[in-house]
């Protein structure tokens, strides 16, 4: 893509702000452009982050009626999902999913609690509840 070619078109997903792309100047080299995105990203994006808050409430739902732990919840909530709390947290995602078992996860080590919290951005106190 040519620098002139980069879309300009506005993505409110991005909040006004401005990305970095890759595109060819006038000299054939890469350069850094701003770009304001374009709609076609807006609608994906829109798309995904529909889809995880459905994930969401459906994982709120499990944990009202005891069918899986706040772990669930907590992990759509704050936008990942199994390979990305993985990935944070240093757990394997067999272990994760594992652990989304009420039972299982009411004795997980404060250690591990804590791990899985700072994964996240929450409190040990936070990951036990689902609001």
């Amino acid at each position: 893509m040519l620098d002139s070619e980069v879309p300009q078109e506005g993505n409110s997903t991005l909040g006004g702000h401005r990305k970095a792309l890759y595109a060819r100047g006038n000299d054939g080299k890469l350069h850094i452009v701003q770009s304001a995105g374009w709609e076609v990203e807006e609608i994906v994006t829109r798309q995904a982050i529909d889809d995880l808050l459905r994930l969401t409430e459906e994982a709120r739902q499990r944990v009202v009626s005891g069918q899986t732990s706040p772990l669930e919840y907590h992990m759509y909530r704050v936008r990942m999902d199994v390979p990305l709390l993985s990935q944070a947290s240093g757990i394997w995602q067999w272990r994760i999913r594992r652990h989304f078992r009420p039972a299982i996860f009411a004795s997980l080590s404060p250690a591990l609690l804590s791990r899985y919290a700072d994964a996240m951005g929450l409190s040990v106190e936070q990951l036990k509840k689902a609001d």
